[in-house]
């Protein structure tokens, strides 16, 4: 297929880049950012005639969503900026895509939809209700609820995913774990005291690494089932302690963890965990790295980038 990938300069775009063109597929990527890849088109998805215009130029056939905000923690710090942002780019690509039938859209989503889980609900299926904790996770929950409108009012082929954590080499440091991962190589180095920075380490999360999500993403593209939404996980919960533990074990200086309270959210979800039988079904997914692996990638990462 020929595939436009939106949000392609964020963390997931160029994993998902490499991946779809690992499978065959033609890839044409799209950002606000202007980029030395092939086929890269600058749009800012806000501009709903520019987003007709280049879907109109790339003829795709299929599309993958990635342009989000999507930290938690700046969506309770600017509402507004989250909901406009995620909403707006993904009504402008239904709307272009409505004009183009037959185009197949992917729209990335999140396990935060499913908010606050009771135990007994645990592993998170498919069919559990919705209940938003944040801004974030609720433009994630609206933009699922109007791309359902939109197959079911003009005949849209869409496919929904709850994807549930997920880090790798290239994440920003607004997040958990690239952000302990920044500070323990800037230890390392000398730049900061040797002093590890932490929010709440009793949340439970199901973390996957980012080559397993962009491989589940093609195969959603390829084989997922119009109007379903899947789940992107792993199935199992990581406490971030016991990660935070695993990373302070890899570090080359002695690394003292402090908790900051600029780093605790006013509201947080214990545990994520997820059931990935869906996917697994549809498509023979299953992943590929082991949380050892991608944490040490991470890491890795960080200290090249610290360099």
């Amino acid at each position: 297929m020929r595939v436009l990938v939106t949000g392609a300069s964020g963390f997931v775009g160029p994993h998902a880049v490499r991946a779809l063109s690992e499978s065959g597929h033609e890839v044409w990527s799209t950002d606000r950012v202007a980029s030395s890849a092939a086929r890269h088109l600058v749009c800012d998805l806000s501009d709903a005639a520019r987003v007709r215009a280049l879907l109109a130029e790339v003829e795709p056939q299929a599309v993958l969503h990635l342009a989000s905000v999507s930290s938690v923690a700046q969506s309770l710090l600017d509402p507004v900026h989250a909901l406009r942002n995620n909403l707006v780019s993904a009504c402008h690509v239904l709307e272009a895509v409505r004009a183009a039938p037959g185009t197949r859209v992917l729209l990335v989503g999140s396990a935060e939809q499913y908010g606050r889980a009771r135990p007994e609900d645990l592993p998170l299926r498919e069919e559990q209700p919705l209940r938003p904790a944040s801004p974030y996770a609720v433009s994630k929950v609206t933009q699922e609820y109007l791309a359902l409108q939109y197959r079911e009012t003009w005949g849209v082929d869409v496919v929904l995913t709850r994807s549930f954590n997920h880090t790798g080499p290239g994440q920003s440091p607004v997040f958990a774990l690239p952000a302990f991962a920044q500070q323990i190589a800037q230890a390392e180095q000398g730049k900061q005291e040797p002093i590890l920075r932490v929010g709440n380490l009793d949340a439970e999360r199901d973390f996957l690494d980012v080559r397993d999500v962009a491989r589940a993403y093609v195969l959603l593209l390829e084989q997922g089932e119009s109007g379903s939404a899947y789940n992107v996980c792993r199935g199992v919960a990581h406490r971030l302690r016991d990660l935070v533990d695993q990373l302070v074990r890899r570090a080359q200086v002695k690394i003292r963890i402090e908790t900051d309270p600029q780093r605790l959210r006013p509201a947080d979800v214990p545990v994520l965990r997820g059931d990935p039988t869906r996917l697994r079904e549809r498509t023979g997914w299953k992943p590929r790295y082991n949380m050892e692996t991608t944490l040490t990638d991470v890491l890795d990462d960080w200290r090249r980038r610290v360099r």
